[in-house]
């Protein structure tokens, strides 16, 4: 049996992971994209993208990724659904990494790009899985326009839960924000900007029970941990910023991360610690996490491994 070697792997389908598609196909470097688990990303969760560029009435989130990927396939990207579920990087410019897909396909490629982007953790509740997408979102500044005026929630204690409640306060009527502890994470200045804000209601010790709603989140009903005493809360929108996990379990021990797993890249470029593996999108990035700002980094992994294979001869 032959085995294949592939120019460039695009590991992952979300923005970040097309765009790169679009610019290395474009320079030729023949690339194949595995989709991972979730083909599209976090966006195939979102209704409603209104904060791409080129967009003016918006974009259905599944309908954007799918374009996107016929966009790459128009230039030569061979798109395979499948996982990587294993890796061996070398470390030697002249060996291949070694990648296994989906357990048992053994592949190798000359240059790497990881674009498996980060999971927003959420509560776990079966009521609010059921609808995500439907005014149950982990991204404020994605979404939050679209409660505009509205009452709505959030869940978090940190800096993020902080920002995006401030955020959410600035275009919405009520903002109730719920803390499970009895103080917050956030750093003093975010808790300041929070408690500056008079339309937000910030609850201590309080969780969320169930999300309530059959289609669209009507309201939310939580719990006192101190006191037991329950309480329904009528919102229209409920934000969850209580963190993301970055997607690089398979990658750990061999590329430079972060204390939280996101991977580290040198200065302005997208090269990890190992040649000829390059990282774009959430997967690099815990600040921004935006659509755009992932296509970004994508485009700029293209063009690092096309570099990094010039400089190789290849």
């Amino acid at each position: 049996m032959s085995t294949e070697i592939i120019k460039t792997l695009i590991i992952g389908s979300g923005p970040a992971g097309y765009t790169a598609a679009i610019y290395a196909s474009r320079a030729d470097l023949k690339p194949v994209l595995y989709t991972g688990m979730e083909p599209g990303g976090q966006l195939t969760t979102t209704t409603e993208v209104d904060n791409f560029p080129g967009y003016p009435n918006g974009v259905d989130g599944p309908k954007m990724m799918e374009e996107l990927k016929e966009q790459a396939e128009r230039f030569g990207t061979d798109v395979r659904i499948g996982e990587a579920t294993s890796v061996i990087f070398s470390e030697d410019p002249n060996k291949n990494h070694e990648i296994v897909i989906d357990h048992e396909k053994k592949i190798f490629a000359k240059t790497v790009i990881i674009s498996t982007g980060a999971s927003a953790k959420y509560l776990g509740l079966e009521s609010e899985q059921k609808l995500i997408g439907g005014g149950v979102s982990a991204c404020a500044v994605c979404d939050g326009f679209f409660y505009k005026g509205q009452e709505v929630a959030i869940v978090g204690g940190g800096d993020t839960a902080a920002e995006e409640a401030t955020y959410l306060a600035n275009i919405c009527s009520k903002v109730t924000m719920l803390v499970r502890r009895d103080v917050m994470r956030a750093s003093k200045a975010m808790q300041h900007r929070v408690n500056s804000k008079k339309n937000i209601d910030l609850r201590y010790n309080t969780e969320v029970v169930e999300v309530l709603g059959d289609n669209v989140v009507e309201g939310i009903k939580v719990v006192n941990n101190k006191t037991s005493e329950t309480e329904v809360i009528d919102i229209t929108g409920f934000f969850v910023a209580i963190g993301h996990k970055p997607n690089t379990d398979i990658f750990k021990g061999q590329l430079d991360m972060d204390d939280t797993g996101y991977i580290l890249t040198e200065g302005k470029t997208t090269k990890t610690n190992i040649p000829g593996v390059f990282a774009s999108g959430d997967v690099q990035d815990k600040d921004y996490r935006q659509a755009v700002t992932a296509a970004g980094t994508g485009c700029m992994a293209a063009l690092d491994a096309e570099r990094y294979l010039a400089s190789l001869g290849v």
